[in-house]
């Protein structure tokens, strides 16, 4: 019987913990490249990217997966690094978004500024780079003269975005002008702040008439994501970068302290589609919960009358990191705000009666104390000890 119970109740909790990303009607992935979180949120050099950031959902603690660029877009699409060559030239069978996409019924486009064609999968094209553009390497595009129309130039974007005819998932590629990576007249020959104040304007001329737009307004979900840090931080593969989620059903304002990479963007894409299978390590990748609505606990994780329940992790266990974070409160009065302290430090803050995410915690043996208020200023808490190996 327990083996039954098991994998029953794991089910469950796979299931409930997907529900908790909203869905979504538009998806638009914009990847930006080689800059490090320090250089660009806070930076006056990218006012558009900051305001996004402070008003929408903020993921602190992203990290990319390795160095150089490209394992990197194949992570995004694949759930995995496929290879460290930026000068692929073959096609890749690897099981990828388009895969799943299709089977679930879905439409996606690349909209990749400078590309010189439709259905091009050629090679470099000045300021096009093709290793940022994952898509025009899949067999299932390679070989399939539909599937090839579905790599269009950025300008394109635009059109169908007026038209009403914008797919359900989007993988917008800025050229290298324009991306963060080049000067924006040719490879060099100006400052970091100037490269980062080309990228900012690029994306408020293009990408912020997606924003007013009245079926983005209703459901959308717009995730602006760098690929790699600088080559000099290799920290989780490919260093700190900044990951800024905009849409109606993100939190307003928030900052996520959970630790994320490209895969768990990838999973959560494809949920907010609606998509119910992943490639790669999207399959066991976690989604990115708290950054949407008031991120609620899985049913089954209930306060008592009053104080705090940690329903995840338990005391005394032993979690790998991330760990998961499950855990209600209640009172006689409303309850304003929980937080989580690990060894006396707060990592995670949210204004609701329940909390569900998943935080980046160092091996060895924790303190945690998950903590409530209500509106009479009355504290709950909810002390224990785990061990991340």
């Amino acid at each position: 019987m327990k083996k039954l119970i098991v994998p029953f109740l794991f089910l469950i909790c796979s299931v409930l913990l997907q529900a908790q990303i909203p869905s979504a009607n538009h998806v638009v992935i914009v990847v930006e490249e080689n800059q490090s979180y320090s250089a660009v949120i806070g930076s006056s050099s990218m006012p558009y990217l900051n305001s996004l950031a402070a008003q929408n959902g903020l993921a602190t603690e992203y990290f990319a997966n390795a160095h150089p660029s490209i394992g990197n877009y194949f992570m995004l699409t694949a759930g995995q690094l496929v290879t460290n060559n930026d000068s692929l030239s073959s096609t890749v069978n690897v099981d990828n978004i388009v895969r799943h996409l299709l089977t679930a019924g879905k439409t996606w486009k690349s909209y990749a500024e400078s590309l010189p064609s439709v259905g091009y999968t050629g090679g470099d094209r000045y300021p096009y780079a093709r290793h940022h553009n994952p898509f025009s390497f899949f067999s299932d595009v390679v070989n399939s003269n539909v599937q090839k129309l579905n790599l269009v130039p950025f300008t394109q974007f635009a059109a169908d975005l007026a038209s009403g005819q914008l797919p359900d998932y989007s993988f917008v590629i800025p050229n290298l002008n324009h991306d963060d990576h080049d000067c924006p007249t040719g490879p060099t020959g100006c400052t970091v702040a100037q490269k980062l104040a080309t990228a900012d304007a690029w994306l408020k001329t293009n990408i912020g008439p997606l924003l007013t737009n009245p079926e983005f307004e209703q459901s959308g979900m717009l995730i602006i994501v760098f690929d790699e840090a600088l080559t000099s931080d290799t920290t989780h593969g490919g260093g700190h970068v900044a990951a800024v989620v905009v849409g109606p059903k993100v939190k307003k304002g928030f900052r996520s302290a959970a630790l994320y990479q490209h895969q768990n963007v990838l999973r959560t894409t494809l949920d907010a589609l609606g998509v119910k299978s992943y490639p790669g390590s999207a399959a066991t990748a976690a989604d990115m919960p708290d950054l949407f609505g008031a991120a609620a606990a899985p049913s089954g994780c209930a306060a008592a009358t009053a104080g705090v329940t940690v329903c995840s992790p338990t005391a005394g266990s032993t979690d790998g990191s991330p760990v998961h974070f499950v855990a209600a409160a209640a009172s006689l009065h409303p309850i304003t705000a929980m937080r989580i302290y690990i060894d006396n430090l707060s990592k995670f803050t949210t204004n609701a009666a329940s909390l569900n995410t998943s935080l980046a915690v160092s091996s060895g043996t924790h303190s945690v104390i998950v903590q409530a208020w209500d509106s009479s200023g009355a504290v709950f808490k909810s002390p224990l000890t785990i061990h991340v190996p």
